[in-house]
C-alpha cells in the first residue's frame, strides 16, 4: 500500500463493497504510516458510511473527517467538512477519500480537482461482478467513464471485490477476476487489489493480477 499515491480515492457502484474496502484499507494503512486519515465524502448513499466506524478508526489513530456537523451516523446532510483540505495539503498525511457510488456522488471531487491533479492521487474503482450494473465489461466501463467525466479525474487502478457477502467462495472471486481482467485490458488500467474475506483469500492462486487483500467485515454486523 505504501507504493500507492499519498492520496487514495475509492469509488465503486452501490453494493460493490466500496466503503468496506476503504475502511479495511485505512485500517491496514494505519499500521504503516504516521498520519493516516479517512474522509467520508459520500453525500448520496445513506447506508454503510465510513463515518459510522469513527470510534473504531480513531482508536487506531486514524483522523476521521465526515460532515461539518460531525460523525453522527444518522445525519443525512450533503455537507462536506472544510477539514478535508488539511490532509490533502499536508504531505505528512496519508489519506483515503471514500466517495459516493455513482457519477452524481463523484461530483464532490470537482471542488478538489485542481489540487488533486497538482499533488497526485490514485483513484481506485471497486468492482463487484454480482451487482446488476457491473456484471459485464460494458457496464463496468460505463460506470468508470461516467465517474471520470463527472469528477474530471482518471481511474488509476481496479479492485476486484466480487462477493456474495459471507457466502463468497473462490469461484465467485475468480469469476469477478475474469471480468476485471477484461476491463483492465480494454482500458489499460492495472488491477491493484483482489479484495475478499481472509478465509477465501488463503485459497486463491498466488499468480493473479493484483495484490490479494484480505478484509474483515467491519461495516456489516454478524446479524446482517
Amino acid at each position: 500500500m505504501l507504493n500507492d499515491k499519498r492520496v487514495r480515492i475509492i469509488i465503486g457502484h452501490y453494493g460493490s463493497g466500496k466503503t468496506e474496502f476503504a475502511v479495511n484499507y485505512i485500517m491496514k494503512l494505519a499500521e504503516e504510516v504516521k498520519r493516516p486519515a479517512i474522509a467520508d465524502l459520500d453525500i448520496v448513499n445513506v447506508y454503510f458510511r465510513s463515518r459510522e466506524k469513527a470510534k473504531m478508526l480513531t482508536d487506531k489513530g486514524i483522523d476521521v473527517i465526515s460532515s461539518n456537523t460531525g460523525h453522527g451516523a444518522n445525519l443525512d446532510l450533503p455537507a462536506i467538512s472544510a477539514r478535508v483540505l488539511a490532509p490533502l495539503q499536508d504531505d505528512s498525511y496519508d489519506v483515503v477519500l471514500d466517495v459516493g457510488g455513482d457519477s452524481v456522488g463523484a461530483r464532490v471531487l470537482v471542488r478538489y480537482q485542481d489540487l488533486l491533479k497538482h499533488i497526485g492521487y490514485d483513484m481506485f474503482c471497486v468492482v463487484n461482478a454480482y451487482r446488476t450494473e457491473t456484471q459485464d465489461v460494458e457496464g463496468v466501463i460505463k460506470h468508470i467513464k461516467d465517474i471520470e467525466e463527472s469528477s474530471g479525474l482518471k481511474v488509476t487502478g481496479l479492485i476486484n471485490n466480487s462477493h456474495l457477502l459471507r457466502e463468497t467462495t473462490v469461484e465467485e472471486v475468480m469469476h469477478g477476476q475474469k471480468l476485471v481482467e477484461s476491463v483492465s485490458e480494454e482500458l489499460n488500467i492495472p488491477i491493484k487489489y483482489i479484495s475478499t474475506l481472509e478465509g477465501v483469500a488463503k485459497q486463491l492462486p498466488s499468480n493473479l493480477s493484483g495484490e490479494i487483500f484480505p478484509i474483515e467485515m467491519y461495516m456489516r454486523e454478524d446479524w446482517m
